[in-house]
């Protein structure tokens, strides 16, 4: 291991050093003893700093809810050090809050079951908690239980409908949330009011940095007054001050304690490379609290589909080896763990993260830190522009940093384009012995391959991608520097220069030992998408969907078992060097816009499924030396799918892994923790061969599965593949290429090679709608369009 990650993996004995005790009944003025204790944890660290750097230093936070009036700044005049660390420790019940109660409210009841109170005039909150749990903002559709199909807790066509929209008397301060056309996540506005006509002005939409038009149909809106219609509802009227609520059956909120957020960020770790913040623990504290951040998230990432908000309920930003351990991080309307730019060693370990809003855990470098930084998917350098130098350009950056036996589900339940842990401008985080599940998006995302070295092993993986499609469990980016969108001119620079694929990716990530487990439509259990390069995937066990290799350069795929499915190539490039050897691939491959006779380096010595899985892939040129077999698993009813010793796999190189290790470790967790073999997972999908026919000298197909609506970044299986344009046909000389896709002639769709056939009008002059390289493009042919 490397010596840097030893650092953050525990702490020192504490030696016996300065001693304050905080509660939330105590005095500022006190001295901050067990007998007369601090009301903040701001002035305990005040009191603190004498002592700091020359002894251990231990803050005691009593049980109860300690509410922050503003974050609290950790600086680098907090700093320990290793010998004398400083030390925020929780008592069992210890909760720091972003929320304020409001007290001395007279409830008056209303028409529909509503009570309403007044509220202090310069009230603003966007989160209401009744005994600690959040109410519903009136919205609609009303709010449902998540089941397979329901998106935003309940979505509907008819939720921007004229008719709806002219019973809202002021619907400014309203909040349309909407998915993403093509599913990648969703986007958000903020409604300013109604125009001449009765129609909304809004702002935003800005939440994805691969932005389309709102989903036509899969839309809710929330904080209008006319949609407080059923119990669990709150409405704040911000002209007449009050707060309207129809109380959860069984509530009396006359003796309910009421909750208002009031804060964004809750500590935050500030300090400098120079003068950075280092050498604190926070242990055995939860947190909760904090409000939503989905309007102020509008910085794009580098050439990936997020836009992000840097911040989080507990915000790093120039620190050194502090560490978050034993806590739970509960209810945060935002990220809850926020790494940005310069830190180094910071470890999260044995806690606890559920019901954010966004992020779970971001680590996030600063585009300063990247050599020719590009931001939006399309952009592109010439190839005499680009810097040749590798790896990062400053150290404004997280790096090696960890993520350790920590239990994070039902996260991102605000913005959809979110995940568990996020790593984008950071090199080498670990992430390890994490149970990570139920969530819209990725568990764990990759947004760029600056700077690879990251090590994700022992995790179990499930119940993602529940909202969105075309992503994966595990996904990843690799939009560096030299990628183009077009797999030609990749094949062109590359062969130039064949060192452009590692001058971002200059470690190799590691994928090892995982249990992964899509259960959803459109995605895979691993996706290694666009480019991703320099990867290392072994010893993982895939109960879902396989593994997605998208165009990259340098991933060597070794003894891994995708119980029902198999390996995804889509668009390799010439000369990837990818390694796919003794896995277990009963599926065999579900290939997409694959080079023929070019696949990789080696695909060899793998257990497939059927002799017609086998005989498929002889003729790309693989699998010489590989075999057909039942792999013999030995107990998969209870998750055990090591392989019995006279299996086939065997022979083929294959060596059993541990299949009772996966996911988090401390009992307190362990205990409340699900597990991917809890449940039963969806139908996987099976590998099916390409059915092909003859056009103009080309060779087309019907867009069928998630592999070519992947590849070719389409919004849904419609439309008619180009698989071959040879030079000299037809279909050439009007302009088409292979990969290209068909989606319209003359306005009209085809959804289908029968479609298209049957209805290209014998005229010239023909409108033809099609995608290329991920964009839409028109072309009118001045020909009849027959044989």
């Amino acid at each position: 291991m490397n010596p840097t990650r030893l650092l953050c993996l525990a702490l020192p004995m504490l030696a016996m050093g300065a001693e304050f005790t905080v509660a939330p009944n105590g005095s500022d003025t006190a001295s901050g003893t067990h007998d007369q204790p601090l009301a903040s944890l701001a002035t305990a660290l005040a009191k603190a700093r004498p002592f700091i750097g020359r002894e251990s230093v231990v803050i005691n936070l009593a049980p109860g809810v300690h509410r922050l009036m503003k974050p609290v700044v950790i600086g680098a005049s907090e700093s320990g050090t290793a010998a004398a660390p400083v030390v925020i420790v929780g008592a069992p019940d210890t909760v720091i809050s972003g929320s304020g109660a409001l007290t001395g409210l007279r409830w008056t009841p209303g028409n529909g079951g509503i009570l309403s109170a007044e509220v202090p005039a310069d009230l603003e909150t966007d989160q209401v908690f009744v005994k600690g749990e959040a109410l519903v903002m009136a919205r609609y559709p009303n709010w449902q239980t998540y089941a397979p199909g329901v998106y935003f807790n309940g979505s509907a066509p008819d939720a921007l409908a004229p008719e709806r929209v002219a019973r809202w008397s002021n619907p400014t301060g309203g909040i349309i949330h909407a998915m993403h056309q093509y599913m990648w996540g969703d986007m958000k506005w903020s409604i300013t009011g109604k125009d001449a006509a009765g129609g909304l002005t809004m702002v935003g939409g800005w939440q994805n940095n691969r932005p389309t038009p709102m989903h036509e149909k899969i839309r809710m809106v929330e904080n209008i007054r006319e949609e407080l219609d059923t119990p669990g509802e709150w409405y704040h009227d911000r002209v007449a001050h009050r707060l309207l609520v129809i109380p959860p059956r069984g509530v009396d909120l006359a003796s309910a304690t009421i909750e208002v957020v009031k804060l964004r960020h809750l500590l935050e770790f500030r300090g400098t490379k120079q003068n950075p913040i280092h050498h604190v623990t926070l242990r055995n504290i939860s947190f909760r609290h904090t409000a939503r951040t989905f309007m102020e998230n509008k910085e794009p990432l580098m050439r990936s589909d997020w836009t992000i908000y840097r911040g989080g309920a507990l915000l790093f930003d120039g620190a050194e080896d502090c560490t978050i351990e034993e806590c739970t991080l509960d209810q945060l309307g935002g990220n809850a763990v926020f790494v940005n730019g310069y830190n180094r060693r910071i470890a999260i370990k044995r806690t606890s993260i559920e019901r954010c809003g966004t992020n779970a855990i971001a680590f996030i470098g600063l585009p300063t830190a990247v050599r020719n930084p590009l931001f939006r998917y399309e952009q592109t350098l010439p190839l005499d522009q680009l810097d040749l130098t590798p790896g990062p350009k400053t150290d404004d950056y997280p790096a090696d940093c960890l993520v350790e036996d920590c239990l994070i589900n039902r996260f991102a339940q605000v913005e959809k384009q979110s995940t568990g842990v996020q790593i984008q401008m950071a090199a080498r985080i670990t992430i390890r012995q994490c149970s990570i599940y139920d969530c819209p998006r990725a568990a764990i995302n990759t947004g760029d391959g600056c700077w690879g070295g990251h090590l994700i092993e022992d995790n179990d993986v499930f119940d993602t991608v529940k909202e969105t499609g075309d992503h994966g469990s595990f996904n990843s980016w690799g939009r560096d520097r030299f990628w183009v969108p077009d797999i030609n001119v990749i094949n062109q620079r590359v062969a130039a220069k064949p060192e452009l694929p590692l001058l971002d990716a200059v470690e190799t990530t590691v994928l090892r030992h995982n249990r992964w487990r899509y259960d959803h439509a459109h995605g895979w259990d691993v996706d290694l998408d666009d480019g991703s390069t320099n990867y290392l995937i072994e010893n993982n066990l895939c109960l879902g969907k396989g593994i997605k290799l998208r165009e990259g350069f340098k991933r060597t795929v070794r003894n891994n078992i995708c119980v029902e499915n198999g390996l995804h190539p889509h668009v390799w490039p010439a000369n990837s060097g990818d390694i796919v050897e003794s896995n277990i691939f009963p599926k065999g491959y579900d290939p997409a816009l694959m080079p023929p006779n070019n696949w990789g380096e080696r695909v060899d010595r793998n257990l497939l499924g059927s002799k017609s899985l086998l005989k498929r892939s002889r003729k790309n040129g693989c699998d010489t030396n590989s075999a057909v077999g039942d792999p013999q698993f030995r107990d998969p009813a209870t998750g055990d799918y090591r392989v019995a010793d006279g299996s086939p796999a065997i022979a083929l190189g294959f060596v059993n892994f541990p299949m009772d290790s996966f996911g988090v470790k401390t009992p307190r967790l362990k205990a409340k923790a699900r597990t991917a073999i809890d449940a039963p997972s969806a139908a996987h999908a099976a590998t099916t061969e390409t059915v092909t026919t003859a056009w103009l000298g080309a060779t087309i197909t019907s867009v069928t599965t998630i592999g070519q609506v992947s590849a070719t970044g389409l919004p849904d299986a419609a439309g008619v593949l180009l698989v071959e344009v040879p030079a000299g046909s037809r279909a050439a000389a009007l302009g088409f290429a292979a990969r290209d896709v068909i989606r319209k002639v003359d306005g009209i769709a085809v959804k289908t090679v029968g479609d298209f056939l049957g209805n290209i009008p014998k005229k010239p002059g023909v409108r033809i709608t099609f995608y290329r390289n991920q964009t839409l493009s028109e072309r009118v042919v001045d020909q009849v369009m027959t044989e």
